[in-house]
């Protein structure tokens, strides 16, 4: 066990925080937001969507169940840094590998802990996420702030160039554990479902929940051309989530509007959805302190679904005038933002939440089978 040394948290506002680090020694910057779920440190650090991001947990206490390989999103953590009120470097689980401390370590991410993170997110509530650096060698926070401001805000750009994958290749990640939910629609369709899932910074539950499908998933950079694409002859296109600004990923946008003018079903999941939604004509726009947690509830109607978010930008309601076969699926109930839209002709649908993750535990997974049926009724036509 390494023995901890002083830290401290400056924001670019100028508000200062004291605490301890271990991990990474060194100054790191980022920005700083918030993350209220109680469980799920592990999928978060490892969460592509959290690229270049300092992460401030709401639950105060870190690192009680250990980690393991088996609940990574990825191959490694994206994460900037990590905050936490306590951290605990004992842990006591039976699927525990190594403690949190070893594996932030081991993958050299700065972590500060013992300052009042209720006093930071109340903070970032009020003024919005912003960026930060977490040093154990610069005390002096004005020369922190110095540093801070020579890095760009996260609106304008383009993160999911830094996460995607660079290769083409074929999933083969299978379901985790045996008490997943089996939804009926795998009995129903009685076809392997070729399914090319565009990476933004694809989780990989994501790929676990197509395989549970019996789908055939072939993941493609987020550059890969519309031609490289059909090659492939799927039976669906998923967009995957992501980090930075959706509207810098123009190449993106460009390929999803060669896509619409095919019949294909298109499943997009948070920047997923964004870049969809731009692409049929909304726009986007960065909110105050984003949405990332696991208890975020949506719906419409009367209809409420338990929802994982993780978010910096949602979809404006601006349409363009010929755009009229659009509807809001879904909204937040927390703030009215739009969580999800449909075409009403052709089988395009994005949400802004993760169905994969498992919230509530299960109450959006009906979308992953949904998708299912509007790739077999697709294929049936080809």
């Amino acid at each position: 066990m390494v023995n901890a040394r002083s830290a401290v948290l400056v924001l670019e506002s100028g508000k200062v925080y004291k605490g301890c680090s271990i991990g990474r020694l060194g100054t790191v910057i980022g920005e700083v937001v918030f993350n209220t779920g109680m469980t799920g440190y592990q999928e978060v650090l490892t969460d592509p969507s959290y690229y270049g991001q300092i992460i401030t947990f709401t639950y105060p206490e870190l690192g009680n169940t250990g980690v393991n390989l088996s609940d990574t999103e990825s191959k490694k953590l994206f994460a900037r840094g990590l905050i936490t009120k306590n951290l605990c470097k004992v842990p006591s689980n039976w699927r525990s590998e190594e403690s949190l401390e070893k594996y932030l370590q081991s993958h050299n991410i700065i972590c500060i802990y013992g300052l009042d993170t209720r006093s930071l997110t109340k903070y970032l509530r009020q003024f919005g996420s912003m960026n930060g650096a977490i040093s154990t060698e610069i005390m002096d926070p004005q020369l922190l702030i110095q540093q801070i401001k020579l890095t760009g805000p996260m609106k304008g750009k383009d993160l999911v160039s830094q996460v995607t994958t660079q290769n083409v290749y074929l999933s083969n990640e299978k379901v985790a554990n045996r008490w997943y939910f089996q939804s009926p629609v795998i009995n129903l369709v009685q076809k392997v479902m070729c399914v090319v899932v565009i990476d933004f910074g694809v989780k990989t539950n994501i790929l676990r929940r197509l395989h549970n499908f019996n789908c055939k998933t072939i993941v493609v950079p987020a550059t890969t051309n519309i031609k490289t694409v059909l090659s492939y002859k799927p039976d669906g296109i998923l967009l995957s989530n992501g980090p930075g600004d959706p509207s810098a990923v123009i190449y993106a946008v460009t390929t999803i509007k060669y896509l619409l003018r095919y019949s294909i079903p298109v499943f997009g999941i948070c920047m997923g959805h964004q870049l969809l939604s731009i692409a049929l004509g909304y726009g986007t726009y960065k909110l105050k302190f984003g949405h990332r947690g696991l208890n975020h509830p949506t719906g419409s109607y009367n209809k409420v679904y338990i929802t994982s978010q993780n978010h910096s930008f949602a979809v404006s309601k601006k349409l363009q005038p010929e755009k009229y076969y659009l509807q809001t699926a879904h909204k937040n109930f927390n703030d009215s933002t739009i969580a999800g839209v449909s075409h009403t002709v052709l089988p395009f649908f994005s949400v802004q939440y993760h169905p994969e993750a498992s919230p509530g535990p299960h109450d959006s997974d009906y979308l992953f089978a949904y998708f299912i049926s509007s790739m077999y009724k697709y294929s049936l036509t080809k």
